[in-house]
């Protein structure tokens, strides 16, 4: 640093140019700024005024003095420009500059040495000193120009100009500010001179914008057929006259009418004659009328409900639609009750659904309707669509021959209702052969109806019709017993679904009845899937009546029949498939001896329960039962030491107070056990210690945890025995299942032991691993269970496989609580297991999220969340 010299430092100087220079022009920036901003507010608030046709909308005098004002601030603005501005020089860009380094580098290295020049130490020091701020120098940058002017605009009057001059971009025309000049002094002739605007505005479906007529040059002009022209004319009248051939008018107002509006309907020319007139060629835009066909036949399902496909479209979209039915009265057959003419009935028209959101200029849709109650249901019928558009073009299909669909009726009464349902709405001079035509069906009740109510409402309609047909039927009285006999007939059908064996058997007959008849097949899917239902439901309601005469056998002391039927849910779902299989292909005849087969099947049908607590059960049940009460105990167990842990932590209260510690009744804390008032819960007797020593009196480690860890350690006792009389032994299974007691063994060794020592978080730890464990066990000791009863050949071990088939519901399900897999067993989780499980991990959360509790509470709760 010491051979620094002068010539370095003007180097130094000239390295910094750039950064100076442009710290220079943003200084003019600023200069321009902050002296020409208002006048750049004055002009834009003026071109915004002009561009917007202000001097055309009011008063001239208002015009001339709101310039005189605009000049006024002009000048005033100009002169403020003048006074303010000011060009930076060289020496302020560099105190800029270095204003901006540490140590004011630029200005060290222009200074030089004055004390000290001849000791050469000194000189040292300051070279040393110069290339340091060298150093700085290198690293500067330019200043950025500072363009606010906030302070001397406090008004924002600047962001208000930029606004409105925006808003004149958006909606005004440049060409307006032309007019300006028409006021000028010596122009008074042109001031009122003509003037003229015009719009072209498109049809609001279109979606077009509206086009402004002075911004288009003369030439070819494009709109869509029905745009409306507006045109406005200025000035002395008959100065500028109109002339065009696009709206097809034939009252037309005079040509120097100042106010013309027209629609353009055909091509032609539209033409402003006069000064500054202009002169188009206008071509319209067709609008093509909406399309629209259907797509394929009408579907039906077995309860009625049409869907018809059909497609639309148009060139701008279409608005509406609508299906129109009338009765094809040429291809109805004329036999029996509709030889006489028919009542005239307005056609049946219904809207089409159209899409709700999106392009409606080309979609397919589906009418879903339900005409089953209509008179023409199951009639040949035309049907005919027609769409609309935004112009209101309606296009109309031809006329399209169908049958109106309607709900099909497989029972023969409630089909004889509803034909003569049919008779009466097509003419109700019908009404006297109608009730002749019921009372002859109803002449035999009791081998007709399941009830004798149906049978009153059936002679209800026939009395109804036999009176008006003296005195006359009105069109409510016509209404009323059309409403009567279709739920007459829709009672005699369906019958009544409370019995599930009624309802299977009901279901039997109706898919008998579509097989003879021959039904479609969305019909006989329909009906197949009903009789699925209505087969499910009968064999539950069948398996619990079973149930309770295997518990009055077991009271009277009667064994189990031997001889008894059972169906697995796999042979009756093959059944079924076969029966829908051969309908679809159309062997009727076959399909129709399944469903035989499948009546006198379900008919013929026992289910017996197995007898539950008699002796000669298999080891492996003995175990498994064994196992789940061992399950249960500790379980219990775990309970009572969660519960003792909330009473630990709220010493200061007796016994059961603490708030929100539900025992397992569900009521509030009541001591250990939570079900007594006295504290005594399910341990008996052991527990009697907890009444003076538990852990809510401020008492930790006393008899109540002492009783706990008794009774762990009699639990573990009791699974050591278990665990020598497990069978299996030697199969994957069965070691399994005993390496799974094991791990619970040790696990309640852990538990006892923290029971003792009163770490009643550790030993909750413990008793979930344990039982963990044990269930991992139990599964794999039903493994091993299974496994033996499919290597068990036809004809052994005939004790154990009868009884245990004696365990099962119809559908081979486990149905008692001896076995692993039993619905009903120790295991099996119903609604309120699972409603309890809810219940307690809402309840660990909300404790977690308490701050008030202890650190080691909190911490505990959530590492059960975590676990579980």
């Amino acid at each position: 640093m010491a051979s620094f010299s002068r010539h370095d430092a003007k180097r130094s100087l000239k390295a910094v140019r750039w950064p100076l220079r442009l710290t220079r022009l943003g200084m003019l920036a600023e200069s321009l700024v902050q002296s020409l901003w208002p006048l750049l507010t004055v002009c834009l608030l003026v071109l915004a005024a002009l561009m917007l046709g202000l001097q055309d909308s009011i008063a001239v005098e208002v015009v001339w003095a709101i310039a005189v004002v605009a000049g006024l601030g002009g000048l005033a603005a100009l002169g403020y420009a003048f006074v303010k501005f000011r060009v930076p020089s060289q020496a302020q860009a560099i105190a800029r500059l270095d204003a901006s380094l540490p140590g004011r580098p630029l200005q060290a290295l222009s200074d030089t040495q004055t004390i000290g020049a001849a000791d050469a130490a000194s000189t040292a020091v300051w070279r040393a000193h110069q290339a340091r701020m060298a150093a700085r120098a290198a690293q500067a940058e330019p200043v950025p120009a500072d363009l606010r002017i906030s302070s001397r605009d406090p008004y924002a009057l600047r962001y208000l100009a930029i606004l409105v001059f925006g808003i004149a971009l958006l909606f005004g025309s440049i060409w307006r500010v032309g007019s300006v000049t028409q006021m000028a002094p010596g122009g008074a002739d042109l001031a009122s001179g003509p003037v003229w605007e015009g719009w072209a505005e498109s049809p609001r479906y279109t979606g077009r914008p509206t086009i402004y007529l002075n911004d288009i040059p003369e030439g070819s002009l494009r709109v869509p057929v029905g745009s409306l022209i507006t045109l406005r004319l200025y000035g002395e009248v008959g100065a500028l006259t109109l002339s065009e051939t696009v709206s097809g008018r034939t009252e037309v107002p005079p040509a120097s009418d100042p106010a013309q509006d027209f629609t353009v309907v055909q091509d032609g020319t539209i033409a402003i004659n006069g000064p500054g007139g202009r002169n188009w060629q206008v071509e319209i835009i067709p609008d093509a009328p909406p399309q629209i066909a259907v797509l394929d036949d009408p579907e039906a399902s077995a309860m009625g409900e049409m869907t018809l496909p059909f497609e639309a479209r148009d060139d701008y979209g279409v608005e509406a639609g609508e299906a129109r039915f009338t009765l094809d009265l040429v291809s109805v057959d004329r036999r029996y009750g509709l030889v006489i003419d028919p009542e005239a009935r307005p056609d049946l028209v219904v809207p089409l659904p159209t899409p709700i959101a999106g392009n409606r200029r080309e979609f397919e849709e589906n009418l879903i309707e339900d005409f089953s109650q209509h008179p023409w249901a199951n009639l040949p019928v035309l049907v005919r669509l027609s769409a609309l558009d935004g112009a209101e073009q309606r296009f109309e299909t031809d006329p399209r021959a169908m049958v109106l669909p309607g709900r099909r009726f497989f029972d023969p009464v409630a089909a004889a209702v509803i034909e003569q349902r049919r008779d009466l709405l097509w003419a109700r001079v019908n009404n006297k052969r109608i009730s002749q035509i019921l009372r002859a069906t109803s002449y035999l009740p009791e081998d007709l109806f399941r009830n004798q109510t149906d049978a009153m409402r059936l002679r209800k309609v026939i009395r109804q019709l036999e009176t008006f047909a003296k005195y006359g039927l009105s069109d409510e009285m016509q209404e009323n017993l059309a409403r009567e006999m279709w739920d007459l007939a829709l009672i005699m059908e369906e019958g009544d679904l409370a019995d599930a064996a009624e309802r299977m058997r009901r279901a039997q007959e109706r898919l008998n009845e579509a097989i003879k008849n021959g039904a479609s097949n969305e019909e006989i899917a329909e009906l197949m899937r009903e009789l699925r239902r209505a087969t499910e439901d009968y064999l539950q309601q069948l398996s619990r009546q079973a149930q309770r005469q295997q518990e009055e056998n077991d009271e009277n002391g009667q064994g189990n029949p031997q001889n008894s039927m059972q169906m697995t849910q796999d042979d009756l779902q093959r059944m079924m498939d076969r029966i829908q299989e051969l309908m679809e292909q159309g062997r009727m005849a076959e399909a129709q001896q399944a469903l035989q087969e499948l009546q006198e099947l379900m008919e013929n049908m026992r289910v017996t329960q197995g007898q539950q607590g008699q002796g000669g059960q298999s080891p492996g049940e003995q175990a498994m039962e064994g196992l789940s009460e061992t399950l249960r105990e500790q379980q219990g167990l775990s309970d009572q030491a969660f519960r003792d842990l909330q009473e630990q932590f709220n010493p200061g209260a007796q016994a059961g107070e603490n708030q929100g510690n539900e025992g397992r009744n569900g009521g509030q804390g009541r001591g250990q056990s939570h079900e007594g008032q006295q504290g005594q819960g399910e341990g008996g007797d052991d527990q009697s210690g907890a009444q003076q020593g538990s852990p809510s009196q401020g008492q930790p480690g006393g008899d109540a945890e002492g009783s706990i860890a008794d009774r762990q350690r009699a639990l573990r006792d009791e699974l050591r025995r278990q665990q020598d009389n497990l069978p299996g032994a030697g199969t994957p299974e069965g070691d399994a299942a005993r390496e799974a007691l094991d791990r619970a063994g040790r696990a309640m060794d852990g538990a006892e032991e923290a029971l003792r020592e009163n770490d009643l978080a550790e030993a909750i730890n413990n008793q979930g691993q344990a039982m963990e464990a044990l269930r991992e066990g139990m599964r794999s000791l039903g493994e091993m269970m299974a496994q033996q009863d499919q290597n068990r050949q036809p004809g052994q071990g005939a004790q154990q496989s009868d009884r245990r088939a004696d365990n099962r519901d119809p559908l081979g399900r486990e149905s008692g609580n001896a076995g692993a897999e039993g619905d009903n067993g120790p295991l099996a989780l119903n609604n309120d297991a699972y409603g309890r499980a809810r219940e307690l991990l809402d309840e660990i959360r909300r404790r977690s999220g308490q701050v008030d509790r202890p650190e080691v509470e909190r911490n505990y709760l959530k590492r059960l969340l975590d676990r579980f």
